[in-house]
């Protein structure tokens, strides 16, 4: 084997690497501090997914980068080692070219379960994204007979997916994404989602602590209570159960449901739901 050869290639093709990759992430930042926020952040509002959406396209310009570094290795060491690049390290012991191969090798691989782990995280926050964006663009053609839609609202809980707010009340509406499956079902096992085949189930206690946040917020607005239904949408999924008194659980095929689930008692009143829309649109605007 020649070490030599291999350790001065491999040096070389690694510190270009990494110059490439120091290059290429300091473009980014300088291009996401330069591009945030929106021209018209006043007028605009959060899109269906707007969270999903900014953290997917930061993940896949991680992941560009993470390739373009490894292409950038592999053509450098190739050329390196034909250029004899082995010269650099002629009469080196040979146990201080394995450490430094081993370190070499150690940094490669590194680098490598780095970009596994950005492209299984750029997976799971696609699944996320294209759930919601089904969801909320469903959500956007029953809003013009319920009220107005909203999207990612901000509670001191956490963030509620969707939300709709009209005269007939207000329903927060909690997405939850798994790969579908063939013949998957879901259904509602108290304050659980419970899917089969698999046996996987999902907590809904952390979907119902936003709620109740948003429903302390609207109490300290209006001073009265408000009711906020949650509805449970699970894409892809068959629901053998479509809910209880406390959820109403459905998919995105189904979730026209939602405009009869009302009851008289949570109805508003105009100025309510003039607030509301004010409060809800101020805090939705995209901020620069």
């Amino acid at each position: 084997m020649d070490i030599e050869g291999i350790s001065g290639a491999a040096t070389i093709a690694l510190a270009s690497s990494l110059v490439f990759f120091l290059i290429a992430r300091s473009w980014q930042l300088i291009s996401r501090s330069i591009g945030n926020g929106s021209n018209f952040s006043g007028s605009t509002m959060r899109e269906a997914a707007q969270r999903f959406r900014d953290e997917f396209d930061r993940l896949n310009s991680n992941q560009s980068t993470y390739l373009g570094a490894g292409v950038v290795f592999v053509l450098l060491f190739v050329a390196a080692y034909v250029l004899q690049a082995r010269a650099l390290f002629i009469g080196y012991p040979v146990w201080q070219l394995h450490i430094l191969l081993g370190a070499l090798l150690t940094g490669t691989m590194l680098a490598f379960c780095r970009l596994l782990s950005t492209a299984l995280a750029c997976h799971r926050i696609r699944l996320r994204r294209d759930a919601n964006i089904a969801v909320g663009h469903q959500l956007q053609r029953l809003a013009d007979g319920m009220g107005r839609s909203y999207h990612d609202v901000e509670t001191d809980a956490g963030i509620i997916d969707h939300l709709i707010v009209g005269h007939n009340g207000a329903y927060a509406v909690s997405v939850f994404a798994l790969p579908a499956r063939k013949n998957g079902q879901v259904s509602l096992q108290g304050h659980a989602l419970l899917f089969a085949p698999g046996g996987k189930t999902r907590s809904l206690v952390a979907a119902n602590a936003r709620i109740a946040s948003l429903e302390r917020e609207f109490r300290r607005l209006l001073d009265h209570r408000v009711r906020v239904r949650s509805v449970v949408a699970v894409p892809g999924w068959d629901i053998t159960a479509q809910g209880n008194e406390e959820h109403l659980l459905v998919n995105e095929r189904n979730l026209p449901m939602l405009s009869g689930w009302r009851d008289q008692a949570d109805y508003l009143l105009h100025e309510d739901v003039d607030a509301l829309h004010d409060l809800l649109t101020a805090r939705g605007s995209k901020q620069k």
